[in-house]
């Protein structure tokens, strides 16, 4: 055991005593938004696993910050089956960069354009099973257009709700969605 700067220990282990090696990678499903795969890895020890990796396109969040308030999406989740009050963001197109990404969704989605846009972070929804990142950004210095660019299948409120209310709220029932969470901690732990 070594003793880490905050004064506590851990078990050293090297990257090569903990790092797997992808033997096998196979397509199981594919569907619109994400493609199921089965991958053969071998451990560090030599033996071997089977486990299921959904791939999926990168996906963008925006915090839109005006004044005290941040503007919010309500929308249909369907494997909640309920409505879903979160920050605007969605998926990122085959050859967009995720800033690129970012503006295209709050406007979609708001009617918004960023005036200033800064990347707060990017992190996996959840490295056991998918293999994909979320990037988070902070818009500022907002313009609003008033009126939505909705893709065909898309039915998306917006409103401005107060900052405090909103971060107060995550996690309960209006406010579901775990990566909300995720994209306001990085807001909250950011210096501006």
């Amino acid at each position: 055991f070594e003793k880490n700067t905050s004064g506590g220990y851990y078990l050293n282990m090297d990257k090569e005593n903990l790092e797997w090696k992808l033997i096998e990678r196979k397509e199981v499903f594919k569907t619109v938004v994400f493609t199921v795969t089965e991958r053969l890895s071998e451990a560090p020890d030599g033996s071997r696993g089977t486990y299921i990796v959904n791939e999926a396109r990168d996906w963008v969040i925006v915090i839109a910050e005006h004044g005290e308030k941040f503007l919010m999406v309500k929308q249909w989740r369907h494997g909640q089956m309920g409505l879903s009050i979160e920050f605007p963001g969605g998926v990122i197109d085959s050859g967009e960069n995720p800033e690129t990404a970012a503006r295209r969704e709050l406007l979609e989605e708001t009617g918004c354009i960023a005036g200033k846009l800064q990347c707060l972070g990017s992190m996996n929804p959840n490295p056991a099973l998918f293999s994909n990142r979320i990037h988070v950004y902070l818009a500022t210095d907002l313009t609003f257009t008033g009126k939505q660019h909705l893709d065909q299948d898309k039915f998306v409120n917006y409103m401005e709700i107060e900052r405090k209310e909103v971060l107060k709220k995550i996690g309960c029932n209006e406010y579901p969605h775990a990566l909300m969470a995720s994209a306001a901690a990085l807001y909250l732990t950011k210096d501006y």
